[in-house]
């Protein structure tokens, strides 16, 4: 299922899948934030370094709003790893190359980017921005707390004619748990700036399905969608922000997304 899910991700990025079978490409280059794990081969330049310190900061700022929710639940939040590439990796969930772009394994809790994947959004998604960058990151731990949650479950018990509807809706709620965060951080911690939000939904309407289909494919096939359009994507991240509940982001049980 994990394989699945990573190919679905680089089509829906517009890309070959057949890429992703090329496992004998150079070992990668990686690093673990945060923990004592790092193993030095991670290669950056100096605008990386600034992302690799910004990415540390949001986790931080991640592991700080989630913290507390779960305590509010009666539960107890553990951390997921993020993990900086280059190129390619042999992940949790699978060899992956940079192109499938961010991405959450629930076998070993860990969030992967390349970094170049900021380069994109700014240079081919039109999403510039710090807080355009800090929604993807939140997206990618909305994931991780689906899995805590046991909701990631859902997805990998699906038969194969609701793989789709299912990934959809969870990438959906996703969007929804990064917007949670995103209400804490503009009301609890007071950290937003002007055009934080239009940032952030300028991100999410960026990479919807609709949209990346029509720049990659020159047409749109609803079926085929695994993250939602990008109507859907900026409604389910905004509902996270206006209410700042996880209750809100019931995307399973709606006939409407």
């Amino acid at each position: 299922m994990g394989g699945l899910v990573l190919i679905a991700l680089y089509l829906f990025l517009g890309g070959d899948p057949s890429q992703l079978l090329q496992v004998n490409s150079e070992r990668t280059a990686e690093e673990e934030i945060p923990g004592s794990e790092t193993d030095g081969r991670y290669v950056g330049s100096p605008e990386d370094e600034t992302l690799r310190q910004f990415v540390s900061v949001v986790l931080a700022r991640t592991e700080d709003t989630w913290q507390r929710i779960f305590r509010e639940m009666g539960r107890s939040y553990s951390e997921p790893k993020l993990v900086l590439f280059t190129e390619a990796i042999d992940s949790g969930c699978g060899f992956a190359q940079a192109a499938v772009g961010p991405f959450y394994c629930p076998r070993n809790r860990k969030v992967y980017i390349d970094l170049s994947f900021y380069r994109d959004l700014q240079d081919r998604f039109g999403a510039p921005g710090d807080f355009a960058q800090a929604y993807v990151i939140a997206h990618e731990v909305g994931h991780h707390v689906q899995n805590l949650l046991g909701i990631s479950a859902k997805l990998e018990a699906a038969g194969t004619d609701e793989v789709n509807d299912l990934s959809v809706r969870l990438e959906l709620q996703a969007d929804c748990l990064a917007g949670v965060w995103a209400h804490d951080v503009a009301n609890a911690r007071d950290l937003l700036e002007a055009g934080d939000v239009d940032e952030a939904m300028r991100a999410a309407a960026s990479i919807g399905d609709d949209r990346i289909q029509m720049q990659s494919r020159g047409h749109v096939v609803p079926e085929s969608f695994t993250h939602g359009s990008s109507a859907q994507r900026v409604r389910w991240l905004r509902r996270g922000m206006e209410s700042g509940e996880v209750g809100s982001c019931d995307t399973f049980n709606p006939p409407s997304l």
